[in-house]
């Protein structure tokens, strides 16, 4: 009797996972002598401790803030127990199907790797296992469900492949599609313009006491005015450890462009620096001016860095080879590839029922695709610096709940170890990219509510990541005045200079924020939240639902956003009017892709102080900025708190993030889903950071 049959009799044996809708896919039985590369996810251990550990490292009333952990205790706090490793091993060897030198086990990859025939792994599963050939011509293997022992099912997450399809197994003729940005639904969150001329514009009142270059920053900035508008001083420090981290996919910077932009605006920067490429899966940078690749995106994010942090260094992660970044491969995964590369037990990890890249949404290496990486994706190949700034982003729905959960599991375990990663929070208000999820506006549609339904962004919705908003100053102020939310009619101005594109959907050009659909309010901003969704502003008109665990109830009774949710951003900088140079060309450049760098280089700054008193870090800063807006609650905090202003931000209270056909959210005193806690005051910030075990 094989013993799929003896399972039917036996009550030791459970369904793991079944599959609740069925492959469309042509599918024929594997040759049972065909061996199969089983993975057996282990189940991890503590992860459910993971936010209150990454607190006690963050939260500036915490004893052991900034003690932050080694990779390889991260690893160890969450592997799987070893009962659990031992439990299961025993079970293979048991089997008599399985020899001991079979088995692989990967100890900070939390699974165990056995190459068996078919006929063994359905012996061993109770199960009968598929080749499922896709309509792009893939080769996936898989079953419609498989069974445990009842005693090995709770310490099993997850076996592939099984109901979740394995990666390719040979790639055929894959239909090709033409595209000008990365992987479909990831966007640089930027837009450009020909410089702005304003027809009969006379500098502000009071500039004129202000020095030349700082006289016209309404309607130009410059890295001159940035520094102006948050007290940044001149940089001069330079340890390899604080080289700050930027993430680049398809984009690709241009040095001569890079060249102008320091000869003209950032006069103290040699014009022929260069950041440090990094190539993950690869990714190839730089490239000429003209480059279809050389959208600007990249330029901008290291004009900003390295005009405000030189001497120190910047390092670019360019990520994936050209024909899964241009979108060739219709994968629209997002950032997968390069967490695999910076930690390689990411590579397989097993959480919320993923293990490992998804197949069908994330790349696949070696690509055997024209210019495709043919070599195996890069494990844990890369140390990844102190700060990193992400300037792109999808619309949160776009991805699978379980998979941004375990990403977002990951941005956790890089800020135990003392990590700051920074993301723009969009930039069409409380939308997706114009065209995304069917709409022209990039809204949501549910029931009778056709494109009304707010688009949260992704990854800004994690709450273990800093989200930058973006704000901006109008042509009748100077650095003096304050900041307001950023919001531009891009439309109109394309059509005052005759250049660009006027789509109407383009009027809404806007820093982006709101509410996530996948994730709660953290500890550390629930109270913020509370107090913003009580405060008598436009929104409360608005209609809203409350999402449910499996954000299945999105757009609920006509509601256009999650009463429940993380709020984004956390903070924000300046992101409009930026002058720079694409394919040698001066032009203003929009968008909170400008805040994250900006961000990001005064964090790196402070991690330099702090480096020069022999302190670590500042790490995951989210808990210590919302706490510095609060009273102490501790006598450690009275102390600390009296001797320095605890509000080291400038809040905005001006502006909002208008979208799918109502009026957003509205900025106001304190954090708000438009500005967060607002924008940098460096010396207040430096002080308050430096003060900080």
């Amino acid at each position: 009797m094989s013993l799929a049959v003896a399972l039917s009799l036996s009550t030791s044996h459970i369904v793991h996972e079944k599959r609740s809708v069925s492959h469309p896919h042509k599918r024929r039985r594997v040759n049972s002598d065909a061996i199969i590369p089983v993975r057996i996810g282990l189940r991890q251990s503590n992860l459910h401790t993971g936010y209150d550990r990454l607190i006690e490292v963050s939260h500036p009333g915490s004893v052991n803030y900034g003690k932050h952990l080694s990779r390889e205790e991260v690893h160890s706090l969450f592997a799987p127990a070893d009962e659990t490793i031992e439990i299961v091993k025993n079970w293979l060897l048991r089997s008599n199907l399985i020899q001991e030198h079979d088995i692989t086990h990967y100890e900070n990859k939390g699974w165990l790797a056995v190459d068996m025939p078919a006929k063994r792994a359905e012996t061993l599963f109770g199960t009968k296992y598929y080749e499922h050939e896709t309509k792009n011509g893939e080769l996936r293997i898989g079953c419609d469900q498989y069974h445990l022992p009842r005693h090995i099912s709770e310490h099993v997450d997850f076996v592939k492949p099984g109901v979740k399809l394995s990666a390719p197994l040979k790639k055929r003729e894959i239909e090709k599609r033409s595209s000008d940005r990365s992987s479909p639904g990831v966007f640089p969150r930027h837009l450009n313009i020909k410089p702005l001329h304003y027809p009969g514009w006379r500098p502000p009142f009071g500039a004129g006491g202000l020095p030349l270059d700082l006289q016209n920053c309404g309607v130009n900035i410059t890295p001159t005015c940035i520094k102006a508008l948050y007290d940044i001083p001149a940089a001069c420090h330079h340890e390899p450890k604080n080289s700050m981290g930027l993430f680049e996919t398809f984009d690709a910077f241009s040095q001569e462009d890079v060249s102008l932009f320091l000869e003209k605006f950032a006069k103290h920067v040699p014009s022929n620096t260069a950041p440090k490429v990094i190539s993950v899966d690869g990714g190839t940078a730089p490239v000429e001016p003209g480059d279809d690749r050389n959208g600007g995106e990249s330029n901008i994010d290291i004009d900003l860095a390295i005009s405000l942090i030189y001497p120190q260094s910047i390092i670019v992660y360019q990520v994936d080879d050209l024909p899964i970044a241009s979108g060739q491969t219709n994968t629209s995964g997002f950032i997968n590839t390069f967490l695999d590369s910076i930690d390689g037990s990411y590579c397989d990890y097993t959480a919320f029922g993923i293990t490992g890249d998804s197949p069908g949404i994330d790349g696949s290496y070696p690509n055997p695709l024209p210019g495709g990486f043919i070599d195996s994706r890069q494990c844990g190949t890369y140390e990844l610096t102190r700060v990193l700034s992400i300037s792109y982003g999808e619309t949160e729905i776009e991805l699978p709940k379980p998979y941004v959960e375990r990403q977002c599991n990951e941005i956790m375990k890089l800020g135990l170890q003392g990590h700051t990663i920074l993301t723009s929070s969009g930039d069409f208000g409380v939308a997706g990219f114009p065209g995304e999820d069917g709409d022209e506006r990039g809204c949501l549609s549910a029931g009778r509510s056709n494109g009304t339904i707010y688009n949260p962004d992704y990854p800004s919705g994690c709450p273990y990541i800093t989200s930058v908003g973006a704000t901006r100053l109008y042509p009748h102020q100077t650095v003096k005045d304050p900041e307001s939310a950023m919001q531009v009619d891009i439309a109109a101005f394309n059509l005052a200079t005759g250049d660009g594109p006027t789509d109407p959907a383009l009027q809404f050009f806007a820093t982006g924020g709101g509410f996530s659909n996948y994730f709660c309010p953290p500890s550390y901003q629930a109270q913020e939240v509370s107090c913003y969704l009580k405060k008598e502003l436009p929104f409360q008109s608005l209609p809203y639902y409350e999402i449910n665990a499996d954000a299945t109830n999105i757009g609920q009774n006509g509601g256009v956003y999650n009463r429940l949710g993380r709020g984004y951003p956390d903070v924000s900088a300046n992101g409009a009017f930026f002058l720079t140079f694409l394919n040698l060309t001066e032009r203003n450049f929009f968008g909170t892709s400008l805040a994250a760098p900006i961000f990001g280089s005064v964090v790196t700054l402070i991690n330099e102080e702090r480096s020069l008193i022999g302190k670590g870090p500042v790490g995951f800063i989210n808990p210590a900025l919302y706490r510095s807006k609060k009273y102490p609650l501790n006598t450690y905090e009275m102390a600390l708190l009296t001797r320095i202003d605890p509000s080291v931000l400038n809040d905005i209270t001006n502006g909002s993030n208008p979208n799918c056909g109502s009026q957003g959210f509205q900025a106001s005193k304190g954090w708000d889903p438009v500005t967060g806690l607002g924008t940098p005051n460096y010396p207040k910030m430096l002080t308050y950071f430096l003060s900080l075990p």
